[in-house]
Order: C-alpha cells, then sequence, then structure tokens
C-alpha cells in the first residue's frame, strides 16, 4: 500500500519537531563534552536513498534531512538520523573531518555518548519514494553513442580516465 500512494515530504510541524531535536541533541552534545556548538542550519532538501547528511560545503556546514523518508519512517529517524548527523557536526568541530574517518572510532564514540548505537545505515524500503536522477553525458566512438555518468563525465575532463567502446574498441569522445 505504501508503493501505491503518493510519496509526501514531512509536514510543517514535523520539520519544526526535527529541527528542535537537532538542537537538543546538539546542546546535549555540548554538555557532554564540555564545549559551545553554534547548532548548524538544517534543511530538508535531500533526495535519494540517504535520510540524511552533515554536509560542508565552501566552509558553510549545515545538516540535510530527506523529507522522504522521514515522512515514512518519522520516529525512527527522529531517534536514530538525528543523532547520527549531530555526531558527524560534533566530530568535525572535534577533530576535523580530514583526520578520521566517516563511520569511525570517533564518531563511534559521539553516537555511544549520545546513547545511541553506532550505525552506519538503516534499512528502510523506499519503493515509490522520489531518487536522485543522475544527468547523463553524450559520448561516441566509431561505433555507437554512450551516455556517460556525471562522475565519469568529470573524470574524462579532468584528464583522470579514458574510455573505451566494448564493441570497437575506441576512445570514447564527447558528442
Amino acid at each position: 500500500m505504501i508503493a501505491a500512494m503518493s510519496p509526501q515530504p514531512i509536514d510543517a510541524p514535523q520539520q519544526a519537531q526535527v529541527r528542535q531535536a537537532t538542537l537538543a541533541c546538539v546542546a546535549r552534545a555540548a554538555g557532554l563534552f564540555e564545549r559551545e556548538f553554534v547548532a548548524p542550519p538544517v534543511q530538508f532538501d535531500l533526495i535519494g536513498r540517504a535520510a540524511g547528511q552533515y554536509r560542508v560545503l565552501r566552509g558553510d556546514v549545515s545538516i540535510r534531512y530527506n523529507p522522504f523518508i522521514f515522512a515514512r519512517y518519522f520516529e525512527d529517524n527522529l531517534n536514530e538520523t538525528v543523532p547520527h548527523e549531530v555526531a558527524h557536526f560534533v566530530v568535525d568541530q572535534l577533530w576535523g573531518l580530514r583526520r578520521v574517518r566517516a563511520h569511525g572510532a570517533e564518531w563511534q564514540s559521539v553516537m555511544r555518548a549520545l546513547g545511541v548505537e553506532p550505525r552506519a545505515t538503516a534499512r528502510y524500503d523506499l519503493t515509490g519514494l522520489p531518487g536522485r536522477r543522475q544527468r547523463r553525458f553524450a559520448y561516441r566512438c566509431a561505433c555507437n553513442t554512450h551516455q556517460l555518468t556525471t562522475c565519469r563525465h568529470n573524470r574524462v575532463q579532468r584528464g583522470k580516465a579514458r574510455y573505451h567502446c566494448r564493441r570497437c574498441g575506441q576512445p570514447l569522445v564527447i558528442d
């Protein structure tokens, strides 16, 4: 029945509840680690398979949540995804992201301090939820046209990779 219904994101009161839970989790971490943390902005613009994401973009930090996954599994995400992303934020503030593994010992210790079992991923049925669509770029060889993903296209443009046709063996060039 879930797949037959049109997916709806969480509503404004639920977003407020998630924001409040995020602030409370940051405050709890500040008390536990005896540090003052400025809570990052919370956005509900994540699409795809991830329920949440801690992001650092050009020095700006934010926590992003997937409003469709939250709508389907609200309590689970409130209790697990919120502390999961806050733990990434705390690890960044205490140790910096370049010095630690994403779900390494530091992150696990923060999760345990917050009273949550450290799990890197959740297993949710995402049938019918909006997914990320990756842009494709047209490349050609001697015999055909090929569609390369953005990631592969960027590797070619940076000179980091070359791709060849499986049929004719010729290198692929942008169309």
